[in-house]
């Protein structure tokens, strides 16, 4: 059910230090550090020795010792040092990954490292651009990364899940529009002539009614880009002019773990009061209480899977985006065996 080959967020830059950070990855075990001159690295997480984690042991230079036996693996994966001049040690050797720092993001390429490509990781531009601000956190999340792919792609349960914050009525009246882009699914809602939600009017500053919009883009491995925001009603953002309003992207980078739990990597890049620290931090907040609700009602959907075994989720128009999302996902699963 994994996909490989493709660059997995592994963690957020800042999680990253000089101490070791362990990971599961698409059912592989990695440990994270970073050498002496900051840059990160990614080895299989485990002693090529005795198999003990890597991630319990302690970085020296640009390598990591294991704690078991002292073990020096360097930041290629071999065996620097073994203390007592083992002879057949310097033959051992641990898997290195592939790792590419890039939007705040630690990634890692999951697959053959011949085939990672700097250039396939996706694109958030948004997330750099000196015109935006961008900042975010993560849960790990007991269920199929496959059941967040379906809820992001699928937002008219903010309406009942989210209905202090980001939901309204308005969301499950509007129709909506799916399409496919190549290796992407594009759902496009929009919401013309509405009182903007709690979330959106603070922001806005003003009481004016608005049109609001959500569009969401799918792309390989199990990421979810959410473009979002309201302008003043019938001053041309469907037609492209934001001008007169308030945006942002909601950015979603789904990793799996296991085949029921997985790393979700969340944040929001925004275009307005860029220069307003307590705003992101309220922001943030205001978004971790959002997505714990939804992870509230994606470990228990997981656990009621596992108690139905012969039930099957079904597909209505409202899940299409989702739908398709999971048939590019397969197709991936299935080229990349």
């Amino acid at each position: 059910m994994f996909i490989r080959n493709r660059w997995y967020v592994a963690a957020w830059d800042k999680e990253v230090g000089r101490k070791p950070l362990a990971r599961t990855i698409c059912g592989e075990q990695v440990v994270l550090y970073r050498r002496a001159d900051a840059t990160a690295v990614a080895l299989h997480d485990a002693c090529p020795h005795r198999l003990l984690p890597l991630s319990m042991g302690a970085v020296e230079g640009d390598g990591i010792r294991c704690s078991y036996h002292g073990l020096l693996v360097g930041d290629d994966g071999r065996c620097l040092e073994m203390p007592g001049h083992e002879p057949g040690a310097q033959k051992l050797s641990a898997r290195a990954y592939p790792v590419v720092e890039r939007y705040r993001f630690v990634w890692v390429w999951i697959g053959e490292p011949a085939l990672a490509d700097p250039a396939k990781v996706p694109d958030l531009w948004f997330c750099e651009d000196p015109a935006w601000t961008f900042d975010g956190d993560r849960y790990h999340v007991a269920c199929d990364y496959r059941l967040l792919v379906d809820n992001l792609m699928d937002l008219s349960h903010e309406t009942f899940v989210h209905p202090s914050s980001i939901g309204q009525k308005e969301i499950v009246e509007s129709p909506i529009e799916t399409r496919l882009e190549g290796e992407q699914v594009v759902v496009e809602r929009w919401m013309r002539g509405i009182d903007a939600p709690p979330f959106w009017r603070t922001f806005l500053k003003r009481p004016d009614p608005v049109d609001r919009w959500q569009i969401c883009h799918f792309s390989l491995p199990a990421n979810v880009m959410i473009e979002v925001g309201v302008a003043v009603a019938g001053t041309g953002a469907p037609e492209g002019d934001r001008s007169q309003g308030v945006q942002g992207v909601v950015v979603n980078c789904m990793t799996p773990e296991t085949e029921d739990a997985c790393w979700y990597y969340w944040g929001m890049a925004r275009a307005f009061d860029i220069g307003d620290l307590g705003l992101s931090e309220r922001m943030k907040a205001s978004q971790a209480q959002v997505f714990a609700e939804d992870t509230v009602v994606l470990e228990a959907q997981q656990e009621s899977i596992r108690r139905n075994p012969g039930a099957r989720l079904i597909t209505l128009g409202i899940d299409a985006g989702g739908a398709h999302a999971r048939r590019l996902i397969e197709a991936a699963v299935q080229a990349s065996r």
